[in-house]
Order: C-alpha cells, then sequence, then structure tokens
C-alpha cells in the first residue's frame, strides 16, 4: 500500500497517515544490513560508557556538546569558549542569547531523562516539558488557529513559500500525538526494532510540528531519550546532533522526502548511518578522553604534593572550565589549597589559566581539545 503523501502543500496536512506505516515501506535489505551496523556501534558505545567510573565526564562534557550541535542546526551559534564559561557559572549568572538557549537543551536532555525514569513511559506531559524547557515559552501544543507552516529556505522563486503546513484543527493535533504515544509505547502491537522505530516517530512529531517553536529541538531530544528508555543507553549521551548539523540538507530533504514522495527508504537509510557514526565518534572521544584523563593523573601524582589527586582530576574532567569555588563547594580542598593546586597544574601546561572580567577560570586543555574535534 502506498504511503499516502502530502498534496497540498499550503494546507494543513489533516491527513497525515496514522502509525505503524506500511511494512513494505522499510522492510529493505539495504536497510537492514544498515540496520545492523547501527546497532553494532551503538551496543559498543553502551560498553564503554556503563565501564566508566566517572559518569559526570560523560554526563557534563559530551551532552553539552550535543546541545551545541542540535541548537547549532537552529542557527543557535556560540562558541565552545563562551559556552564553557556559562556552564562554570552559577545558573543565576548565566547569560541569556544563544549560549543559554543551548543550556535549556542540555537541560531539557536531563530532565526528560528523569522524567522517562519516574513514569516510564512517553506521554503528551514529556513532549510538553522538553518544549517549555528549550523555548522557554509556558504554553503548550498550539491552538487550533495558529497559523504555522514550514517556509522553503534560500534564495530560490519559492523561497519564503510554504514547503509544508502541518496539521490543524480542534482535537486534530492532541489525536496525532497520541497516536504517536501509542505506537511509542506499545512495543506488543508495534513490535519494529528500535532504532527503526525512533526514526520514524522522528519524522511524525517533526510532520505533526505539535508546538509554536522548538520542535525540530524537541524532536531531536525525543531521539536520545528514546534510545535510553528502550535501554539501548544508559544515558543520553549520543553525539547525534553533529551528523545532523554536517548534513543539514539532507535531513531537511529526508523529511520533505516523506511528505511529498513517501520516500521511507532513504530517510531511515539517513537515521541509521546517523546513529553508526555518532556512536562512533562518541565512543572514540570517550576513550580519548579517559586516556588523557589517565595521562593526567599519572603526572599529578608524580608531583608527589597534591592531595587526592584522584579526586582533583575526576573533578578536572568533569567540564572544560573549572575554578576554585567548584573544589571548594564539593568540599575537597580549602580555597586557598585549591587556588595552590590550579595554579601548580596550569605551571605544568595542563591547565591554562585565564582571567576574564575579573575572575580566574583554569582551562583543561586536553579536554577542550578532544571534545572541539
Amino acid at each position: 500500500m502506498a504511503y499516502k503523501i502530502n498534496a497540498d502543500r499550503n494546507k494543513p496536512w489533516n491527513d497525515l497517515p496514522d502509525l505503524p506505516i506500511d511494512e513494505n515501506l522499510y522492510e529493505d535489505l539495504e536497510i537492514y544490513k544498515l540496520l545492523g551496523q547501527a546497532k553494532a556501534s551503538i551496543g559498543r558505545l553502551q560498553g564503554r560508557s556503563i565501564a566508566i567510573p566517572n559518569q559526570a565526564l560523560l554526563i557534563n562534557s559530551i551532552s553539552l556538546q550535543e546541545a551545541k550541535a542540535s541548537s547549532a542546526i537552529e542557527n543557535i551559534f556560540t562558541t565552545d569558549d563562551e559556552l564553557y564559561k556559562a556552564y562554570s557559572e552559577d545558573e543565576a549568572k548565566q547569560s541569556d542569547g544563544p549560549t543559554k538557549e543551548i543550556l535549556n537543551y542540555r537541560e531539557a536532555l536531563w530532565l526528560g531523562h528523569d522524567h522517562l525514569k519516574l513514569s516510564g513511559k512517553f506521554d503528551k506531559a514529556y513532549f510538553v516539558k522538553m518544549y517549555q524547557v528549550v523555548s522557554q515559552f509556558s504554553d503548550g501544543i498550539r491552538t487550533p488557529i495558529a497559523q504555522i507552516y514550514i517556509k522553503e529556505s534560500g534564495t530560490g522563486p519559492n523561497a519564503g513559500k510554504a514547503s509544508y503546513t502541518p496539521p490543524r484543527g480542534k482535537g486534530v493535533i492532541e489525536s496525532k500525538l497520541d497516536n504517536l504515544i501509542d505506537f511509542l509505547n506499545d512495543d506488543l502491537k508495534y513490535p519494529i526494532d528500535p532504532l527503526i522505530k525512533m526514526a520514524i516517530a522522528h519524522y511524525q512529531f517533526e510532520a505533526i510540528h505539535p508546538f509554536r517553536d522548538g520542535n525540530g529541538r524537541t524532536g531531536r531530544i525525543f531521539n536520545i531519550h528514546y534510545l535510553t528508555n528502550k535501554g539501548l543507553l544508559d544515558y543520553p549521551i549520543l553525539f547525534l546532533s553533529s551528523y545532523i548539523m554536517k548534513h543539514k540538507e539532507d535531513y531537511y530533504a529526508g523529511l520533505s522526502g516523506i511528505s511529498q514522495r513517501g520516500n521511507w527508504k532513504s530517510w531511515l537509510l539517513y537515521m541509521l548511518k546517523a546513529i553508526e557514526i555518532t556512536s562512533d565518534l562518541t565512543y572514540h572521544k570517550i576513550n580519548d578522553i579517559i586516556s588523557a584523563q589517565e595521562a593526567i593523573l599519572s603526572a599529578v601524582i608524580e608531583e608527589g604534593n597534591i592531595l587526592r589527586p584522584e579526586s582533583l582530576v575526576s573533578a578536572l574532567f568533569s567540564q572544560p572550565y573549572t575554578r576554585v569555588k567548584h573544589f571548594t563547594s564539593m568540599g575537597l580542598y580549602a580555597e586557598n589549597t585549591a587556588r595552590k593546586y590550579l595554579d601548580q597544574l596550569a605551571s605544568l601546561g595542563i591547565l591554562e589559566k585565564r582571567t576574564i572580567h575579573g575572575a580566574n577560570y583554569y582551562l583543561n586543555l586536553e579536554l577542550y581539545r578532544i571534545l572541539s574535534e
């Protein structure tokens, strides 16, 4: 059975087909070959991540990079320096603008992870919470009268015109979301491999476009949460948006290819390749960080005059920028001792001391290099 496409881009697509899609649309040898490769890569990443004693390394550093990449897809940019410096500050001191928006994304990654740990399943409250955190709006599902459509980008003759108009009307969006949520939660009714299911559900969420803003970021947050909810990852650490950012045109072409031509195969191949490559990327980043951490620990121990070197180095690898207050707030060292040790490591070339607006920051050079590659 052919997929019912969006015939008129200027009219709300209230006939968006409910899930599941016809199995014939994605049962393909090429898809299943790539599925096997993606499953192997994400399995290797999971096996490596659970063996790491310092989970803050994953939680703080890698998830922050995922937030930065996903936000860049929406043309929300900041530098690594600005992002890491803002993250090292107290929340009250964090500036507004792009950096704050990226930190909101990272916060949503962890709030949603906790929400699903408690509830065990997806619901409307989950999606609304993710939208509210990334957008910082207090409303929920868009109203039936909201005139929302997706514009053609670029400078061609169709630039600014509608490329897609999502469903609209009383109860329409809610009904589509209910179907999506049922598809996500009921694996007996819909026994589809989780990676395939995630790709299908991501498209469906973007096609429903349930919020007035932030749908792209919310949908990419969902991708990672679905993988953790199904036990493929323990933590939302997959650097998935890095691939989407590098292949942004293909990402949007894949979404529109389904709406306009029913081309599910290209979309599924794209998403499976994204999972495979970013699983490998994250795996290698973790290995590089662990190697750097071990080398620096050896150097610190060799100094011989630093107390609790393991705790010190562990804290240095929880985020790229460190301040004296991080060590005092943890109860690890007194203020003068923390400053002495950080200055000592800066003199060894392990850290770089930077004075910004009168405050001293210590940059972990190796961690910064690995994350920025």
